[in-house]
């Protein structure tokens, strides 16, 4: 008997499958001292990464840049590498001819967009869970029925764990998941965050893609909670930082009841990614009025700051991306990009039949990489 567990049921073992996961809520204390101390640290760092949010009208400056830095990073931890190069030229590209990594990293921000949309209708639940991770994999999947998934150690080979097993069984513990976490008002809505994380990925009702499904739902349900307007939460990149951290502490509940080490890893990841994602929305915010100022100045006659948004809402923008904002017509538009190339604004490059004109100082930005010399 495992009696860290406090189970009377046989002891974990990672090569059985764990039809035996235990239903929320958890019968661990998950509001321990510790817990909601971190808890506050974290609900201030969202809440002011709420209002900085804000302080950019245009939000599709946002939503087009930090959620393609959390699809990159969410698919990088299952070892599906681009870069953020990649990303930005590719995605508004029609008939995309992307590599299939940075295809399926571009899924991953389609899906966070469209779970997004639908939260006007419903909030998150297992449908959710399934609308979510068909568009990430592109195939339609539903709640896995074969048995023989199992979770390995990529070093040794080694089983490390087998999440349950059986349609009706996962689609009732997912049931349960859902329940609690629209239900379970009493528990603050960032512990039941990192309650319902676990519980998803402990479930594991699909064949691939159940990690990264997972944390899209985790930034929908910071949405669906009003903790967030808009899902600009780059928790993945802390997770990056802190990937072994992220699967001892996520096995640890498993094996040892071990809610507290866990609940603390995610209240520290949202701290940390909210403080990251304030800290770049408030620097894409004044570098946005730099670069207004800029044209207003040096380019009176073309001047507009729906021309200045475009350049940041599209960092790898396109004559057609002036035109079907209805900035200038394609010959127009031409010429006010290649002005701005000239002024050190943009870059160009050629990408087959058509030229691309690159916000160097934005991708610098949201890269952490020095920025680019300009004259001022």
């Amino acid at each position: 008997m495992s009696i860290a567990r406090g189970l009377i049921d046989m002891p974990f073992r990672p090569d059985r499958p764990y039809n035996d996961l235990p239903p929320l809520p958890p019968r661990e204390d998950v509001e321990t001292k510790a817990v909601l101390k971190a808890c506050i640290a974290a609900r201030a760092a969202l809440a002011e990464l709420r209002v900085s949010g804000q302080l950019i009208p245009n939000q599709a400056v946002l939503i087009n840049s930090i959620p393609l830095l959390e699809a990159q990073a969410s698919s990088e931890i299952e070892n599906i590498v681009t870069t953020t190069d990649r990303l930005f030229r590719f995605a508004n590209e029609a008939g995309n001819q992307a590599d299939p990594a940075t295809k399926e990293a571009l899924r991953y921000r389609t899906a966070l967009s469209e779970g997004f949309q639908t939260l006007k209708q419903r909030p998150v639940s297992t449908s959710t869970a399934i609308a979510v991770c068909r568009t990430i994999k592109g195939v339609e999947l539903d709640i896995r029925a074969t048995p023989g998934t199992a979770l390995m150690n990529e070093a040794t080979g080694a089983v490390v764990y087998t999440p349950p097993q059986g349609q009706a069984l996962l689609r009732d513990k997912l049931a349960n998941w859902e329940r609690y976490i629209h239900e379970a008002e009493d528990i603050d809505p960032l512990i039941r965050l990192a309650v319902m994380h676990y519980q998803f990925e402990a479930i594991h009702p699909f064949t691939d893609g159940n990690g990264r499904t997972g944390r899209v739902l985790n930034l929908l349900y910071l949405v669906d909670k009003g903790l967030l307007d808009i899902p600009v939460l780059y928790l993945s990149r802390y997770i990056i930082g802190n990937k072994r951290a992220y699967y001892d502490r996520l096995l640890a509940v498993t094996t040892e009841a071990a809610w507290q080490d866990w609940i603390l890893y995610m209240l520290e990841a949202i701290r940390e990614t909210a403080d990251w994602s304030t800290a770049r929305i408030r620097s894409i915010r004044d570098l946005l009025d730099q670069t207004a100022e800029r044209m207003r100045r040096d380019l009176p006659k073309m001047y507009s700051r729906e021309l200045a948004e475009v350049i940041f809402v599209n960092p790898y923008c396109r004559i057609g991306d002036l035109v079907a904002a209805g900035i200038a017509k394609r010959q127009a538009a031409s010429v006010y990009l290649k002005t701005l190339v000239d002024q050190g604004l943009l870059q160009e490059k050629k990408a087959g039949r058509e030229n691309l004109y690159i916000n160097p100082a934005l991708l610098a930005l949201l890269t952490d990489r020095p920025p680019p010399r300009t004259a001022q």
